[in-house]
This record gives C-alpha cells, structure tokens and sequence, in this order.
C-alpha cells in the first residue's frame, strides 16, 4: 500500500544521533541554501534552514516519481549541527565499506529537455568528506 504523505514525528535518535522526520512540511523553517542533486530516477535536495532562533541545521530530502501515477514520493532526514561529525564519520565509513566489497560505477546524468541520458563515468567513483 502507497501512501502519499506521512505525518509521524519519530523523536527517538538513530544510531546516527539524527533524528529522523517522515514529511513533517509544515514545521519547516526558512530555507538559507538549497543543493539539487539529479541522481537517475531520483533527485536529491540538501537544504540549509534556520530555526527560529537562528540556529542552522539541514535537511536532506529524497524525491522519486512513482511510474504508476506520477505522484512524487518523498523522504526527508534532519540533520542538526551537534551530528554532523558523527553523520559524516557513519556515511563515510559505509561508502569505504561498500567500495571495498563490490565494483562501484558512477552513472553521470545528462538531462536534456525530452529525456535524461545516463553514461558511465570512466573515472573511480570518488566519495570524500
């Protein structure tokens, strides 16, 4: 069963010390930065936000297109400050993990107006924090 907007504040940490929202939208705060990623079938957005008193945290947000109806499905992490080193440490070390353990091959994404085409990137993919 699909379902197009989930509204539950999971307020336990992960084992990442982040806490994790599913499509919490309406306690969003000002947008300071935004990064797109287009990624194949998906796109990614890292956002920059301030909360009331200033304070920056960032979002990172999953967006697919779902074939059969077309509606955009998304998944969000809220990332504050105080986890970034730990995050990053945990995202580093299971990028290392899975290069080490199986061949890892970029596809760099062109988009034109029509399609968007894939290649492969001849470099090793790089991840770096």
């Amino acid at each position: 069963m699909y379902f197009e907007k989930l509204f539950i504040f999971m307020p336990t940490k992960t084992s990442y010390d982040t806490y994790i929202m599913a499509d919490f939208e309406n306690r969003e705060r000002e947008e300071v930065y935004s990064k797109k990623v287009r990624a194949g079938k998906r796109t990614y957005f890292f956002d920059v936000k301030a909360t009331r008193s200033n304070d920056y945290y960032v979002t990172i947000t999953e967006s697919k297109k779902r074939l059969e109806d077309g509606v955009f499905i998304k998944h969000k992490i809220f990332l504050y400050k105080e986890d970034f080193e730990k995050f990053a440490e945990g995202l580093k070390d299971t990028v290392e993990y899975i290069k080490a353990n199986q061949e890892v091959v970029e596809k760099r994404y062109e988009y034109s107006e029509n399609q968007e085409i894939a290649k492969t990137a001849d470099e090793d993919f790089s991840f770096e924090i």
